[in-house]
């Protein structure tokens, strides 16, 4: 779906004015890089969309942070602990940051459990914040003791936002009307312009052994039991069946990658298989451009309490014009149009997966045609620049797709 311009009461602005609102903005996050993850990149993306100078994060600390500090243009403030809660220091800290940097409008990279400092910040004259939820959040909803907070946060902020349609109808329940009339949806955008069909992936293939005559299968993730993994592996076997000339590639790191390479082994699928290590965010473009299907069978854990809630990396595979097939979890066959730009799959019937594998791996002319058809979907609903746009709104500050200047073509029309 398209991120919708809001009326101010439907964006909970409660007809709030912000005309006085002229200072800094001050993001208060967990989920910030150095960290890696979908949470922290989306984070990371949102603060790229604002002027360096009207920006000011206070984050948590984080190994190798240093480096990563002094390559940004805005100033990033680091807490001592690994940890930011809610707690009468950290609230102590943000208030002091705000106020000193001039910062007159509040984002929360995460809404649970940070959201409940919105009350301190308003206090001392904060005239605008806005507070991000992604997927934890579901089991907030859920959780008794967690869905109290939830509320109380959703009740002190001006708009709380959303990823997926699944996500907002879960959290909505657990919500008075005042605090679901401020639900906004907030998809991950994605740089379209970086992200295309085109590009050289003849280098990833060397580096990973891979003549340019064999296809790829790849798959982009952090190694946890909710990405499906163990499940793309039992495919596989059967896939190497029917087409011993492919190769998958799993790219990512994570708790289970020691786990899923003896699966490998015992396979006997240790010849068809690359595990990609750290690779940098800014390489995966050419990475995806070394593939021909993008396959990552997530799926919905811990009775209901762990969904995917978006998928960053599966609009990242259809704007490099792949077909995508994803598992039925959560938010993320929101990022698919099921039969147009790939599949959603039950991401626990292996015979299904295998089979939609092997229909576009047999059929290159619709897996083509499928990665046109989600490279234009993500132009149409899923760009960085629509992200950026409606985040900036939600700010009260002006559109910048409005501004020709700031808008670039897509390369690839």
């Amino acid at each position: 779906m398209t991120p919708t311009t809001r009326t101010p009461r439907q964006m909970g602005e409660v007809s709030r004015d912000l005309s006085g609102c002229q200072g800094r903005v001050l993001v208060i996050t967990n989920d910030f890089p150095p960290r890696r993850g979908g949470i922290e990149t989306f984070v990371h993306n949102l603060c790229a969309a604002l002027p360096p100078d009207r920006l000011v994060v206070y984050t948590s600390a984080a190994a190798g942070s240093v480096q990563s500090d002094a390559a940004l243009s805005y100033p990033v403030i680091r807490d001592r602990r690994a940890m930011l809660l809610p707690t009468r220091r950290v609230t102590r800290n943000a208030r002091r940051i705000a106020q000193l940097h001039g910062c007159d409008r509040v984002v929360f990279g995460a809404a649970a459990p940070l959201g409940l400092l919105a009350p301190a910040m308003r206090e001392m004259g904060v005239c605008r914040i806005i507070a991000l939820t992604h997927g934890h959040e579901v089991w907030w909803a859920k959780s008794p003791l967690a869905r109290s907070a939830l509320r109380r946060i959703s009740e002190h902020v001006d708009a709380l936002t959303y990823v997926s349609e699944y996500c907002r109808t879960r959290i909505a329940c657990a919500l008075r009307q005042t605090g679901a009339s401020r639900l906004t949806r907030l998809s991950p955008g994605v740089d379209t312009q970086r992200f295309r069909p085109g590009l050289d992936g003849r280098i990833w293939r060397s580096r990973l052994g891979i003549s340019p005559e064999e296809q790829v299968v790849m798959a982009a993730g952090r190694l946890v039991a909710r990405k499906g993994h163990d499940m793309l592996i039992r495919a596989w076997r059967d896939v190497q069946l029917r087409r011993p000339d492919a190769v998958l590639v799993i790219v990512g790191e994570g708790p289970l990658r020691r786990r899923l390479q003896n699966r490998i082994a015992q396979a006997g699928l240790a010849a068809s298989v690359r595990l990609v290590r750290h690779a940098e965010w800014s390489q995966m473009p050419e990475i995806y451009a070394a593939a021909d299907v993008f396959a990552l069978p997530c799926r919905t854990r811990r009775w209901g309490l762990e969904p995917e809630a978006f998928g960053i990396v599966f609009i990242e595979a259809a704007a490099s014009g792949l077909p995508v097939i994803v598992g039925n979890s959560g938010g993320a066959p929101e990022t698919v149009l099921h039969g147009e730009s790939g599949y959603v799959v039950d991401p626990r019937d292996v015979t299904a997966l295998t089979g939609r594998i092997l229909e576009l791996l047999d059929d290159p002319g619709l897996a083509k045609a499928m990665g046109e058809h989600g490279r234009h979907h993500v132009t149409s609903q899923f760009s960085s620049d629509q992200c950026a746009d409606h985040f900036r709104q939600l700010l009260g500050w002006p559109s910048i797709i409005r501004d020709s200047a700031l808008r670039t073509p897509d390369v690839t029309e």
